[in-house]
């Protein structure tokens, strides 16, 4: 039985346990859990933990000596080749994150090439779609996009408050 059918059991017995019917799913989570007709697996929950950690660890920043605030640890995606049954070598992809103040430049590198070329990803997704709504939308409106960011890097540097220049001797009393 797949997983997709044990989940569908699941429901099943829900039903035939004289439940509310309809029913939301987390009802159904609910039921199932508490009377043990489902049991939380070890691999979902460490994977559930896995993508929790990543969630924070991304989330984690501290302040640079010149005042900048900088992403602590970064996620490289490596490929490895394992031997695996017999003689056959199987490449198997993992992600192993570092912190920019104390690791490895080789990592920190091709962990920021990597988010680098997950922004060209968007950026090509955005390109294709407002291709497409200025060749197919119907009110005939054309938007036009600028993908060069120098600019607003530009405006993102200047600082946020604005701090006069006050001599005292300028300030009558």
């Amino acid at each position: 039985m797949s997983y997709t059918e044990s989940l569908q059991d699941v429901v099943q017995k829900y039903r035939e346990a004289g439940q509310e019917w309809p029913a939301t799913s987390r009802q159904i989570a609910r039921w199932a859990y508490r009377n043990k007709v489902w049991e939380p697996q070890e691999t979902g929950i460490i994977s559930q933990l896995a993508r929790e950690l990543s969630r924070a660890m991304r989330e984690e920043y501290y302040t640079d000596p010149q005042g900048r605030r900088v992403r602590t640890l970064h996620a490289a995606r490596r490929s490895d080749v394992e031997p695996m049954d017999g003689d056959d070598l199987s490449k198997k992809q993992k992600t192993l994150w570092a912190d920019i103040r104390t690791d490895d430049d080789s990592h920190i590198e091709l962990a920021l090439q990597q988010r680098r070329m997950q922004i060209v990803g968007d950026c090509k997704q955005l390109k294709t779609d407002v291709d497409s709504f200025n060749e197919n939308h119907p009110s005939g409106r054309k938007i036009q996009m600028i993908f060069n960011f120098e600019d607003d890097l530009a405006d993102m540097d200047q600082p946020t408050e604005y701090k006069p220049r006050v001599s005292l001797s300028s300030v009558p009393f």
